[in-house]
């Protein structure tokens, strides 16, 4: 059974109807990825997904229970996770401060400490940096804090958006490494990301989007070699 299920999802803003009918599946351990290129409605997708946009029509199912009408921390509460576009750390508070705000949903202090530990040993940067403001963090810092606060969730799923904005070459293969890792660790993600070719290269699947609907689906590996999708979003 699909870890997350979408169904004709529509989503206005005002009188702009942003989702037509969206519908995509992610199975529990994959990678899925959404392509698109800028206002194709990505991350109007994701927010709809985890509870911070309402959707005028549709269903999300999250492990078989309709969440659409749920509240957004209430979703996180029910091990889903969202890493936001321009990573949206708390700036003038420390990294473990961050950190922390992450497990916010978490009673268990142990297991809260477990997990701070496991954050730092991936991200051994931010442990080096635990008690320094996060708003002083270089971008691909901030982008992993962002990565590391969400993992503090201890989620089933995580929902990242962009992950490479803005990020020198380096940084951005370095991201992608990690979210491979969380990946082979047992974490489902869904990711949005404008780097089609990086993205397909760590995806299982693809959805492509195109001003509010899905008009391509199928292996990663696959959609790499499509030739209206190389010419559209890969840049050959």
């Amino acid at each position: 059974m699909a870890m997350l299920t979408v169904e004709n999802l529509n989503v206005y803003y005002g009188m702009i109807h942003a989702l037509k009918d969206v519908s995509f599946e992610v199975n529990q351990g994959e990678i899925v990825a959404l392509i698109g290129a800028n206002g194709a409605g990505k991350t109007t997708t994701l927010h709809t997904v985890s509870g911070m946009l309402p959707a005028k029509s549709g269903s999300v199912k999250f492990e078989g229970k309709e969440i659409i009408k749920t509240p957004g921390h209430q979703i996180v509460s029910l091990g889903m996770s969202h890493v936001p576009e321009g990573r949206r750390v708390f700036a003038g508070l420390s990294v473990y401060e961050n950190l922390k705000m992450g497990a916010y949903t978490r009673k268990d202090k142990k297991e809260i400490a477990d997990t701070l530990e496991m954050v730092y040993t991936r991200f051994p940067r931010l442990k080096e940096r635990t008690r320094q403001l996060a708003g002083t963090l270089s971008g691909g810092e901030q982008q992993m804090l962002a990565m590391g606060r969400a993992l503090m969730a201890h989620p089933k799923i995580i929902l990242m958006d962009e992950p490479s904005m803005g990020l020198s070459p380096l940084f951005v293969s370095e991201i992608f490494k990690i979210i491979e890792e969380i990946n082979q660790q047992g974490v489902t993600v869904l990711l949005v990301e404008q780097n089609a070719k990086k993205a397909l290269s760590i995806a299982n699947r693809a959805y492509v989007l195109e001003t509010g609907k899905i008009v391509k689906e199928g292996n990663a590996r696959d959609l790499l070699n499509d030739e209206s999708v190389k010419k559209a979003y890969l840049g050959e």
